[in-house]
């Protein structure tokens, strides 16, 4: 059985990174790419997706907002935060939409790969962050 993954994040080039190297397991199959924060929850609704992997920095909506209505109208997807920069409020922000992990950008893709299969099983994945 698959882990459904929607991406979002509005750089393609990391987008289409992610989408790769999640593409390589067996286990896990990306059902959706998006650019634009206001897409999230319409697609997400759509595709029921069990993990959404959101950038902090999306336009329209940004990654919090957009994980915050996402977690209200599909509770059963769990969010995983993507960031370049982890910023101590960005990370209390996250706690507090309850979000299930959030994630540097500069991370391996063991890390990312560890990160989608613990937030489908229900776990919070909060890894060490660069200092």
């Amino acid at each position: 059985m698959s882990i459904r993954i929607l991406v979002a994040d509005d750089a393609d080039a990391y987008r289409d990174t992610v989408v790769a190297l999640l593409d390589l397991e067996d286990d896990l199959e990306v059902v959706a790419e998006i650019a634009s924060g206001d897409q999230i929850v319409p697609t997400a609704l759509e595709l029921e997706p069990d993990v959404a992997l959101l950038d902090i920095d999306l336009p329209v909506v940004d990654g919090l907002a957009a994980a915050a209505r996402l977690r209200a109208r599909l509770p059963t997807c769990r969010v995983l935060i993507l960031t370049g920069l982890a910023a101590d409020d960005h990370v209390h922000r996250a706690l507090a939409v309850g979000v299930s992990g959030f994630l540097v950008k500069d991370g391996t893709a063991d890390d990312l790969v560890r990160a989608v299969r613990g937030a489908a099983r229900g776990e919070r994945v909060y890894p060490a962050f660069p200092a």
